[in-house]
């Protein structure tokens, strides 16, 4: 339903209409699963209508569980609301389709009664209720507090009121002052992760600032959002007031060396303290440029390694600063510090493949890819450089978007971490030849023969680098799949060690039977993990480069959601004492909640940034896929037996729940 102009929908009182809306819930309740779809209309447009009046909200507030019951998310994507990403919210409450804007507005308003109790649900616990709506009020900030402008009129009508007003009274329920102090947390805890891609991060800040601003508007004291603010917008004494960059420029040239090197440590600290880049930043080291090297690397925060590395590389890091860095692409100035802390420039490949990217001319359909997600400014070559220097400071900062290529973005993390030259070769084939070669088994395959990959179209919600390779990527990883047809297993034994490097071991188990799909041999899958990767097992040998496995995820209530790519990056003790696997998730938030106590940890306990991390046991209870190293083989049979029977039991309660063989069963119940 396209709805422009609602003629009479809001001519009838609230109670009348309300029950109006019950009638039509309790017909659809009752109605047969093949009778539901019809019976589905009239509860959205009453709904419609409800939501149009004042107290509208309230009314289907009180009403959520009912509402569920009834069926009306059933076949819709908001029928699992454990898998609902808030970022999607603003598309929905601002579309021109009505029964998109009612749903999702019904969808939130759900949320409400679970995040304020009164509607106990099976898969969203009250605290993540509420952390879900405080990010859907942090993305649509501008909805609740500004009036619907002339595009929203136009391409909404009257129907631009709903989404309003469902969103003023989910920050009415669970408060302005909390919904900013939540924000504020729910940055931070984002930041900790250091992702590569983090605009969505600055419109949150941006959007706090503003409002913050308004004298009509009272978000509470926002413990902790000024630093946010001014790590953006007034990082320094000369840039404290947000005057723009000119005029910050032309403050520069006037200022002494004492001054500039205040405003260098201003920089760099706030910058290393929040990962986040202010504008102004790019500004002062494209000045740095032509004046001093140390104040440069105040200016970048370079510890020893940092600045020995920029002082043997000058030449190539002045010239990745002038054409890699600008006030658009602040986020690289992060990658090349933390480039330099690294110290991979001393790699012998490294340096000239960058001064290969420098030079690189890109093929129109990269280019084009680029401008259409970025913009033109700055041109597509000096985007794409800015993306392989955060890429390569930030290896665990990839993410996938909202694209099925999990793949392709641990291919691309464990490149930035491992083999960066071959990295640089990678984006270099897609971006100047739109193609990408990869060998499988000794045969080559070129992405540019292949029609389609896992994704079904190109993502576009990507950082510069993931944005060029993955489409290639994704081919490619699909081909290596198909070419595994007829063999006997799970392809992943095949392709994980042909598509990610050299260093994936050979060795290869599997809990799941690939063609029934029932477990097998989880006990002596579990107790090889622990020979594998347990210091305790495996003669204290530590993990030498990241492994590719797979993780069977699951919902808060621990039911099976879908299998998923991740990196084992190490296993070590937290700082209470609790070994624990250390991983790389691609997805782009990687603080979640498993279900039956597995809770995902991105900060606190012993995480490197960028990494994710669970007990040992909690992440084996997950696991269906690794790699190990068939040349060193550990202890399995030194394994407890508590240990493994506990893990069992995790695995049988959530996701092999209905995967248990009858042979396994038996075994377990000896």
């Amino acid at each position: 339903m396209n709805d422009q102009d609602d003629g009479d929908a809001d001519t009838g009182d609230l109670a009348r209409l309300v029950g109006r809306l019950d009638q039509t819930l309790d017909r659809l309740a009752h109605a047969p699963d093949f009778a539901k779809p019809g019976k589905v209309r009239p509860v959205l447009d009453t709904a419609k209508r409800v939501l149009l009046q004042q107290g509208g909200a309230a009314a289907i507030e009180q009403r959520a569980g009912f509402i569920e019951a009834s069926g009306v998310f059933a076949g819709t994507d908001w029928e699992r609301p454990e898998v609902l990403d808030p970022a999607l919210s603003s598309g929905s409450l601002t579309s021109a389709d009505a029964d998109t804007v009612v749903i999702e507005s019904l969808s939130e308003l759900r949320f409400v009664a679970i995040a304020v109790g009164d509607l106990p649900h099976p898969t969203i616990p009250p605290e993540r209720a509420r952390r879900h709506l405080t990010q859907v009020l942090a993305i649509n900030l501008t909805m609740l507090f500004g009036p619907p402008d002339e595009a929203d009129r136009q391409r909404q009508g009257r129907l631009s009121r709903v989404g309003r007003s469902v969103l003023r009274h989910v920050a009415e329920r669970i408060g302005y002052e909390q919904v900013l102090e939540q924000l504020v947390n729910e940055i931070w805890r984002i930041l900790l992760q250091r992702p590569i891609q983090v605009d969505h991060v600055k419109q949150m800040i941006t959007q706090i600032a503003v409002y913050r601003d308004d004298p009509e508007i009272d978000m509470g004291s926002g413990l902790g959002a000024d630093r946010l603010i001014t790590s953006l917008y007034g990082t320094t004494q000369l840039c404290r007031e947000d005057p723009g960059v000119e005029v910050y420029r032309e403050r520069l040239a006037a200022a002494d060396r004492t001054i500039l090197g205040s405003e260098a440590t201003g920089f760099a600290r706030s910058m290393h303290d929040t990962g986040l880049v202010s504008p102004y930043h790019p500004v002062l080291l494209r000045f740095l440029l032509d004046h001093d090297d140390h104040l440069l690397a105040e200016a970048l925060g370079l510890t020893t390694v940092g600045r020995a590395c920029l002082m043997h590389h000058r030449e190539l890091v002045h010239q990745l600063i002038a054409e890699g860095i600008h006030p658009s692409t602040a986020r690289a100035v992060y990658g090349l510090a933390l480039l330099l802390e690294r110290g991979i420039l001393y790699q012998r490949a490294v340096a000239p493949a960058l001064w290969r990217q420098l030079r690189l001319e890109l093929a129109p359909a990269a280019a084009q890819r680029l401008v259409d997600t970025f913009g033109d400014v700055p041109v597509p070559r000096a985007r794409l450089l800015s993306g392989v220097l955060t890429m390569l400071g930030l290896p665990l900062g990839v993410g996938q978007g909202d694209n099925p290529t999990c793949q392709a973005a641990r291919a691309l993390s464990m490149w930035a971490n491992c083999d960066p030259e071959y990295l640089l070769h990678v984006v270099a084939r897609a971006a100047r030849d739109d193609e990408v070669v990869v060998n499988f088994e000794g045969h080559p395959i070129s992405s540019r023969d292949l029609a389609s990959g896992v994704a079904a179209s190109d993502p576009v919600d990507l950082d510069p680098v993931s944005l060029v390779t993955v489409p290639h990527l994704d081919r490619i990883y699909a081909e290596m799949g198909r070419r595994c047809i007829g063999r006997e297993g799970d392809p992943h034994r095949w392709v994980n060690p042909e598509f990610h490097g050299w260093w994936a071991w050979r060795g290869f188990r599997i809990a799941v039977d690939v063609t029934t799909g029932k477990l097998t041999d989880l006990e002596g899958f579990l107790r090889d993990l622990y020979a594998t990767y347990h210091p305790a097992y495996n003669g204290d040998q530590p993990l030498i480069h990241p492994q590719p496995a797979g993780v069977a995820v699951t919902d808060t209530a621990a039911r099976f959601i879908g299998w998923h790519a991740i990196a084992l990056q190490r296993v070590a003790l937290d700082p209470e004492g609790v070994m624990r696997f250390y991983f790389f998730n691609p997805n782009n938030d990687s603080g979640q909640d498993w279900g039956d106590g597995v809770v995902v940890s991105t900060s606190g306990n012993g995480e490197r940034f960028g990494e994710s991390s669970l007990p040992f046991d909690h992440l084996a209870s997950r696991l269906y896929i690794y790699h190990y190293d068939p040349l060193e083989e550990g202890e399995p049979s030194l394994v407890g037996d508590d240990d493994v029977r506990r893990i069992m039991d995790l695995v049988h309660r959530s996701w092999g729940a209905d995967r248990v063989a009858p042979v396994d069963l038996q075994a377990q119940q000896r």
